[in-house]
């Protein structure tokens, strides 16, 4: 990515952030927002979750945010509701280190909201 790519894409991701804190009464993070994705995926929005489950919850985000880009597709959905993804090809991505990872989600997390707006 080039520094202006890398401009635009933290200048979306903060109004991003902006518009959230707005609903949420607090500015979110990266983590909390695979947790709240993850949340919208299971469709179990009035519960709670275990710290496990928790956990749970931000892999489902981020294989449905990677499958958005081709890497995971959903394979089933088992009989409490919890959808399973499977990898259908590497994300080049996820080897490069922290930044690049975080680059994607960035993208992946805005791509999910103008999709699910």
């Amino acid at each position: 990515m080039t520094n202006e790519e890398l401009q635009i894409l933290e200048q979306d991701w903060n109004k991003l952030l902006e518009s959230l804190a707005e609903n949420l009464g607090q500015k979110p993070d990266l983590q909390s927002l695979l947790f709240l994705i993850g949340i919208q995926e299971l469709g179990q929005l009035h519960r709670k979750f275990s710290k496990e489950q928790k956990q749970d919850l931000m892999h489902i985000a981020v294989c449905h945010l990677m499958s958005l880009r081709g890497y995971f597709e959903l394979t089933h959905r088992d009989e409490e509701g919890w959808p399973h993804y499977q990898a259908i090809r590497p994300a080049p991505e996820l080897n490069e280190g922290v930044e690049k990872q975080e680059i994607l989600l960035k993208q992946l997390v805005l791509r999910y909201f103008e999709i699910n707006d």
